[in-house]
């Protein structure tokens, strides 16, 4: 039975991991042009360049922290060496040297890409670790939930703290000195982080034979496993209905909704604007679906939660184009309801995915943890680069003209960004998760016959 230390130790992980992402997605991209002073143009271009690149190296750490022995383990060591180098090259990534436009541009790409790399480095081996904590489905379910509670946690603090440190520090400085002292802070918390999940967790889970397979028969391997196919499909058109509905939230309120006309909205002396309410309290909403998660899938099954959360979305999604601009606390209450279906999925995917290694050991003999959790990791990370792919270009098909006043059939797209596209991705999502065929019965004879081999292998 693993103890709560343990299981709050691994939060913390995804917590560090959460607060940088979040400056990413939120961040960066103001970043790099009003602070740092690159052309937008330049920017997207090295995101997607990134991206790409970030997402084939994933498999490549995978298939690295599969190989590696020490006396911590296989990926709790990652975690102790690449702290440090992830907090350092998070502060570069942030600094602003006065180069030329070029040399800057060069400069951006350098950091980013490191930082990229890092990140993928220290988060697959995180994310791996959760397939050897515990042989038990529903121990892995728990250790997921509180991997995903984390995860968010980090990112509220993260919104929270991140504009106010700016502010603060840039008062008797520049902005720049703002902002990179603003990092220093989250990094230095991700940092200790990250060893106290080194520090509080532990590898129990053994491979029934200790010598790893060849490369190739690890990829063909991977490629016979059914479930992980299955499960594939479903995170990448979660991930397409997930990316899509937050990459068109902004411009949903600044054009359909006109959040201008409302002005600030103040909660204990603090102005928000209705968009950034809105993400909000979706942010809060995933934390009630990830609680949820573990106690309705241990009761009723991962799979029959899953399909309940993602069908429930569909509908609520459809449901939502048909609200007019005035109707906010039915766009309110709305955003909830899908942001809690949203948040319960996500931990039973990583769970899932842990169960699709005890499968693969015991039909080929060979546990590909690593491989395993850093392919599906590449996977997400293509959905959502295909989520924000598609939020541009049918932004472009639907006429859309960047501060203009919208036309009525750019008006109707952009509600249908909110609406009936999403729902399209979590239709494909129940689709896929229909046929998964690792049930909690399949998966406790699993176990218990892994468990017979690693008592024989052992004598």
């Amino acid at each position: 039975m693993i103890k709560l230390k343990e299981k709050i130790g691994y939060g913390f992980g995804d917590m560090a991991s959460s607060m940088f992402w979040k400056l990413f997605g939120s961040y960066l991209m103001i970043f790099y042009t009003d602070v740092f002073g690159l052309p937008a143009a330049v920017v997207g271009t090295m995101f997607l360049i990134t991206r790409i690149w970030d997402s084939a190296f994933d498999p490549i750490v995978g298939i690295v922290a599969d190989r590696t022995q020490t006396k911590w383990g296989k990926f709790r060591p990652y975690l102790l060496y690449l702290a440090i180098p992830f907090a350092l090259i998070g502060i570069f990534t942030f600094i602003t040297p006065e180069f030329s436009l070029t040399a800057k541009i060069i400069y951006a790409y350098i950091t980013y890409s490191l930082m990229m790399m890092v990140y993928s480095a220290i988060n697959v081996p995180y994310a791996s670790l959760l397939g050897v904590m515990s042989p038990d489905p529903k121990e892995r379910n728990v250790l997921s939930t509180y991997r995903m509670l984390f995860a968010y946690i980090g990112s509220f603090v993260a919104l929270l703290l991140f504009m106010p440190m700016v502010n603060a520090f840039a008062r008797d400085n520049t902005v720049q000195h703002g902002w990179t002292m603003a990092v220093v802070i989250i990094a230095i918390m991700c940092a200790l982080l990250f060893y106290g999940c080194f520090a509080f967790t532990k590898e129990r889970v053994k491979p029934i034979k200790e010598k790893q397979n060849p490369l190739k028969e690890d990829i063909m391997d991977l490629f016979h496993n059914k479930p992980w196919w299955i499960l594939l499909g479903a995170g990448v058109a979660a991930l397409v209905f997930n990316s899509i509905r937050d990459g068109a939230t902004v411009y949903y309120f600044k054009y359909f909704v006109v959040e201008e006309q409302l002005g600030e909205i103040m909660f204990f002396g603090v102005p928000f604007v209705l968009s950034g309410l809105y993400l909000a309290i979706g942010q809060a909403a995933n934390i009630i679906g990830v609680v949820l998660a573990a106690p309705v899938s241990n009761k009723i099954g991962k799979k029959k939660t899953y399909m309940g959360a993602m069908i429930i979305a569909t509908i609520l999604s459809i449901i939502f184009y048909w609200f007019d601009a005035n109707q906010l606390v039915w766009i309110f209450i709305f955003q909830v309801l899908i942001s809690i279906c949203a948040g319960s999925i996500f931990p039973l995917l990583w769970s899932m995915y842990a169960d699709c290694a005890d499968f693969s050991e015991l039909k080929t003999g060979n546990r590909a943890t690593g491989l395993i959790f850093s392919s599906s990791s590449m996977s997400q990370k293509f959905g959502w680069a295909i989520g924000s792919a598609l939020t541009g270009w049918l932004l472009a098909y639907f006429g859309f003209q960047a501060n203009e006043v919208q036309s009525a059939e750019t008006i109707n797209g952009i509600k249908m960004f909110l609406s009936w596209l999403p729902a399209v991705g979590t239709v494909l999502s129940v689709i896929f998760i229909s046929i998964y065929p690792l049930s909690e019965k399949r998966m406790s004879e699993i176990t218990v016959e892994l468990e017979n081999k690693r008592h024989h292998s052992d004598k």
